[in-house]
């Protein structure tokens, strides 16, 4: 067994900054959301994730997918909004396994409540903290990041024939 390959000190920084902001920014957010509109981070990431599709309507397999969660979660989530009447969930007419989740006109108007003071304080807490410089520095580095694990996690999936 090799030793690890412990993290430098600016590597340490890094990572410390990274894990700190990630905690404190999802916990504020989800409070605010919670605050305002009785809503998640979570279960308001499903909500504009819908907004933004064709029609407001997305498979689950796709939503999940583009929310990095697993499909048990995600049901959950979407069966608490399809309780709060915020979307409705409809077979998929060409693939009798497939299921799509809709945004009702109750979850655009709660949106159109919602967007507003979210992104006020994203703005807040991390858009205005930082220069342009570092702005796109962090969406480079922590994109080629995602980008890595996301190849690493579809090459460990099985392949069904």
């Amino acid at each position: 067994m090799t030793d690890p390959r412990w993290l430098d000190d600016e590597e340490m920084r890094a990572w410390q900054a990274f894990v700190a902001t990630s905690a404190l920014l999802e916990r504020r957010l989800d409070q605010q959301l919670r605050e305002d509109v009785g809503l998640s981070h979570l279960q308001y990431g499903i909500l504009a994730r819908l907004s933004l599709a064709e029609g407001g309507a997305m498979r689950m397999t796709e939503l999940a997918d583009s929310m990095l969660n697993s499909k048990s979660g995600l049901t959950y989530q979407v069966s608490q909004l399809e309780k709060a009447g915020l979307v409705q969930r409809a077979p998929c007419t060409i693939d009798v396994r497939g299921v799509y989740a809709a945004l009702t006109d109750e979850g655009r108007q709660l949106m159109q409540r919602a967007a507003p003071g979210h992104v006020a304080l994203v703005r807040e807490l991390l858009i205005d903290a930082l220069t342009r410089d570092q702005l796109t520095a962090i969406a480079d580095g922590l994109g080629e990041a995602s980008r890595r694990m996301l190849a690493e996690q579809e090459c460990a999936q099985p392949t069904t024939p």
